[in-house]
């Protein structure tokens, strides 16, 4: 099996550095801050859509084979690769095709009549198609709220299917010269050196009346990139349960555990293992392994579609340290969202769980991309890396200890590695083995503000470190666990 990324970071590139004063966040930019993201321990980046666009976000593309302007140059890509390539990190490029911008001169061909050549390229059905085959309305899922899919064009008796905006028209895949332009696109990116894909709305490839069809068009699309890179990492969204993302590990490399994030962010919350946290995840990692036992659970606390877990616990910075332990202790492939290992906030609608990161406090920080006015990570409702780096007790290095830690033990860094739960007589407990090949780790987790303590017998009696000081051993096989802490046993 090829060796992947241990820890990823997410990137919206709008908002991270802006490294030439037009206050728009930019591929040099992130290039500048290679060396802090290698400092803090990531080994991969994901970027989100870089390629021209109409929107801020750039999820809806008009041309698949360039650089957005705002963002740069195919140049100044090419040399961010190299950069990051050079200090061990690869670079995952966020790839749009379920849908392309109404602007994309593709549907712009499309609209023309239905016997344009283009027309094919994406979905257009008559009212009378839609109705008789009953899908004139969609169930709401957590990745869109839209029940009408269907959206009309002027001068087009015919509708198109676009499922999450009648700006983002959906290609139809099951039209051979749509398959073969996506198999251009990717082999395209990874001649220029990209690692891999973070492959948006993996689920909607094909409608949801015909989801079955996604599996087999991602493994056509892994084994077309294999071919320019065998060791390709594909990872998918998929925004479900456990079951339905199983099916698509026959393709892709990874799949991001939605529920998890969100099961982590409850009972950190609550102070209380609800959900049993480490009992859940052995069982859809057993789901997972059916399909594929090479499986990667690409975990994390919220993404750039999600209100932020900083703004999710109150700005609670022992509760977002709780967070980042539980993440970083788990089996699987840890994503950080850019900003989390500052304790950034935010609350959707989108653009406020996008703000610009805070590199300084505001009139030194230059580099602070200023392309939105921020609503809620200001220098005066988080304090800024600057403010955090030589703070031995802050929430960055916090995460900097984690993340060298779980990289310093197999048992841990194994992002196959397995879990098994352990029994607690406790709620406000989380405790489990983490496994790999023949090497154990115990892990306890106090999500309280009190401390507990956890009949360690039969475990090891080897503390090999811990998030606090004050957890230790009160008495024979009983470990008396801090206020919010991590500890982890091992031999």
């Amino acid at each position: 099996m090829a060796t992947f990324p241990r820890i990823c970071y997410e990137i919206f590139v709008r908002s991270f550095c802006d490294s030439n004063g037009d206050h728009i966040g930019d591929l040099n930019g992130i290039t500048s801050k290679l060396d802090y993201l290698q400092q803090l321990g990531i080994e991969a980046i994901w970027l989100t859509p870089i390629q021209p666009s109409p929107s801020y976000h750039k999820y809806d593309v008009v041309d698949y084979f360039n650089i957005d302007p705002e963002y740069g140059t195919l140049g100044d890509f090419s040399r961010l690769i190299t950069e990051a390539h050079k200090r061990g990190i690869a670079i995952i490029m966020d790839l749009v095709i379920n849908h392309t911008s109404a602007n994309h001169p593709w549907f712009q061909e499309s609209v023309k009549g239905i016997h344009n050549p283009y027309r094919q390229f994406y979905n257009w059905k008559s009212p009378k198609e839609i109705e008789t085959l009953g899908i004139a309305t969609r169930e709401i899922t957590p990745d869109t709220w839209d029940r009408n899919p269907w959206h009309r064009w002027p001068q087009n008796a015919e509708k198109y299917y676009g499922l999450f905006w009648k700006g983002m028209p959906d290609l139809n895949c099951d039209h051979p010269p749509v398959r073969q332009a996506i198999y251009g696109i990717g082999r395209f990116w990874l001649n220029m050196g990209v690692d891999g894909f973070r492959l948006d709305a993996a689920r909607h490839i094909y409608p949801e009346w015909e989801e079955y069809k996604n599996y087999d068009f991602w493994v056509e699309f892994r084994s077309e990139m294999q071919k320019v890179n065998p060791k390709v990492y594909l990872v998918g969204e998929v925004w479900s349960s456990a079951d339905k993302i199983a099916p698509y590990f026959k393709g892709l490399t990874a799949n991001f555990n939605f529920d998890l994030s969100l099961a982590i962010q409850k009972i950190v919350l609550e102070e209380y293992d609800s959900v049993g946290l480490a009992a859940v995840l052995a069982r859809n990692r057993a789901i997972y392994a059916q399909t594929n036992p090479d499986f990667i659970d690409a975990i994390m606390l919220t993404n750039h579609d999600q209100t932020r877990v900083g703004s999710v616990m109150n700005g609670n910075v022992n509760r977002l340290k709780v967070a980042a332990n539980l993440l970083l202790t788990l089996p699987g492939q840890p994503y950080l969202y850019y900003g989390e290992e500052i304790g950034m906030l935010g609350i959707k609608p989108d653009e406020f769980v996008r703000e610009p990161f805070l590199w300084d406090y505001r009139q030194k920080d230059d580099q602070r991309a200023r392309w939105m006015k921020a609503r809620y990570s200001k220098s005066k409702t988080v304090i800024p890396l600057a403010g955090q780096i030589n703070d031995a007790h802050s929430l960055f290095n916090h995460y900097k200890r984690l993340i060298q830690w779980r990289k310093s033990h197999a048992a841990l860094s194994d992002i196959n590695g397995g879990i098994v739960p352990l029994p607690t007589q406790d709620a406000r407990i989380v405790a489990f083995i983490r496994t790999s090949n023949e090497k154990a780790l115990w892990v306890i987790h106090n999500l309280s503000g009190e401390t507990v303590t956890f009949n360690a017998s039969g475990l090891s009696d080897q503390l090999l470190f811990s998030t606090h000081l004050e957890s230790h051993f009160s008495g024979p096989e009983i470990i008396a666990l801090a206020p919010y802490s991590c500890t982890v046993l091992g031999e």
